[in-house]
């Protein structure tokens, strides 16, 4: 429609609607451990094409700025920009040579805080899914782990620092109705010394065969 304020004349625009779906940026910036247990059950969702790739969080671990096993531990640096940025922003690294790790970065600006995204059920774009992975045989190991999850959804390099919020973004994270069952346990792959002592790895337990495939697991499974 067409409105007349005073004698000028303008044209109304509509307004985009927000993906209420996606999660708000006050979401993110909370407590990085906050964080990293609020994300469980919740939807990575990586557009291709306009098809979607979906997995949904069983397993998080959350790394902050006074963490020795965090990047941002006592230095800043090209590599770990990311995690001084806006919250709600993505922090994608490579790693022993072979692997991609999706972290999304948390706390506030300008304080170094992400949580690694080291596991999810795989929800739908299975086809795509399963040509990512060719030599997987089982479902249950296609995400199981954060370089195998990124392998299966394709992210890498270009999926660094993009904007979990924006809904055009090729990376999100959307709400879910899933209610994850939760416990804590020490993270995966941490040198003794370097933080391996702390209690910041979340895991759904109603979901626990789509974690990651590691002893620290077996113990939550004999817990159940």
């Amino acid at each position: 429609p067409v409105c007349w304020v005073g004698s000028r004349r303008w044209k109304r625009r509509k307004r985009r609607r927000p993906d209420l779906k996606l999660l708000p940026r006050r979401f993110y910036a909370r407590d990085t451990t906050t964080v990293a247990e609020e994300l469980l059950g919740k939807h990575l969702v990586h557009v291709v094409q306009g098809i979607q790739r979906v997995g949904r969080i069983v397993e998080t671990e959350a790394y902050t700025w006074d963490d020795p096993g965090c990047h941002a531990y006592k230095k800043e640096r090209m590599k770990n920009m990311a995690m001084y940025g806006e919250p709600g922003i993505s922090y994608v690294y490579f790693t022993y040579g072979n692997h991609w790790m999706v972290n999304v970065v948390a706390d506030r600006l300008g304080r170094a805080g992400a949580v690694l995204i080291r596991a999810a059920k795989p929800v739908s774009g299975l086809e795509d899914i399963w040509e990512n992975r060719p030599n997987i045989t089982k479902e249950v190991e296609l995400m199981a782990g954060p370089g195998r999850m990124t392998k299966s959804l394709g992210i890498n390099s270009e999926h660094n620092m993009l904007d979990l919020f924006d809904h055009q973004s090729l990376l999100r994270i959307v709400k879910t109705g899933h209610v994850p069952v939760i416990q804590q346990s020490r993270r995966i792959g941490i040198a003794p010394g370097k933080g391996d002592e702390l209690v910041r790895r979340y895991v759904d337990v109603s979901l626990l065969e789509w974690a990651t495939k590691h002893k620290l697991n077996l113990e939550l499974h004999n817990q159940k």
